[in-house]
């Protein structure tokens, strides 16, 4: 088997739906430190005129006591539907030129109606949306369920190896990233093969505006049809 790990990312680029779209089973790693400023609860979009800016979905400060000690399972969006509304109106600029404006904003309105307050589960609704939308299988599982994850004895790299061991993976995929953070002999001496996947570049005409790579999927959707974007993706598994 095939298996992806990654933080569940909010609305995340394209390489992340590759990622996705490469393994037999993902499983969504929410028992790690949420990180403030990453892409937990925010990513990127264009923004009017030129240059791009951030869509976000606030925390709730009450979840998290600390962001270097409070996993990802434990912390909660705000509740209410204004951060909800801020979103779609900073999308609304592509309405006049984007010609998937209607149908990327239905997917976003279903992406956000919910009352889901973890935003690890929140974001894995959104991944599945997106999922079907391109139809890119995804199946998944919560690294905070699996007994491993929870094990303070285990360093990093060996509780991948555990979730990977857990689950029957005999190849790991992870993105570019990670090279810095695996040792691919330490893998290999427990029979688990490393791969780092690297999506080139779909790159697509923005009209006015200037294109930016590795935007949310969002952008993406506003520009391509999903039959070109799986197209993409299956030319580069």
């Amino acid at each position: 088997m095939r298996l992806g790990i990654m933080q569940p990312y909010f609305f995340p680029y394209l390489g992340y739906f590759d990622l996705i779209n490469s393994v037999d089973h993902f499983v969504i790693y929410d028992s790690v430190q949420y990180i403030k400023h990453g892409w937990i609860n925010r990513n990127r979009v264009l923004k009017p005129g030129e240059g791009w800016q951030y869509i976000t979905a606030p925390v709730d400060r009450r979840s998290f006591h600390d962001s270097y000690r409070t996993p990802i399972k434990d912390v909660e969006v705000v509740q209410g539907d204004a951060w909800k509304e801020r979103i779609q109106g900073q999308l609304d600029h592509y309405r006049k030129r984007a010609p998937r404006f209607q149908e990327t904003i239905s997917l976003v309105s279903t992406c956000l109606d919910s009352d889901e307050r973890s935003i690890s589960r929140l974001n894995a609704s959104i991944l599945r949306e997106i999922c079907d939308a391109l139809r890119v299988a995804f199946s998944y599982s919560f690294a905070s369920e699996m007994p491993m994850a929870h094990d303070a004895e285990l360093d990093a790299q060996d509780r991948v190896l555990a979730i990977c061991e857990w689950l029957g993976a005999g190849t790991y995929i992870n993105l570019p990233g990670g090279r810095d953070l695996y040792d691919e002999q330490h893998f290999r001496q427990r029979g688990v093969q490393i791969e780092f996947r690297e999506l080139p570049p779909l790159v697509y005409s923005c009209l006015a505006y200037q294109f930016v790579p590795n935007l949310s999927i969002i952008d993406v959707l506003m520009w391509n049809e999903p039959v070109r974007i799986r197209q993409h993706l299956e030319l580069n598994r």
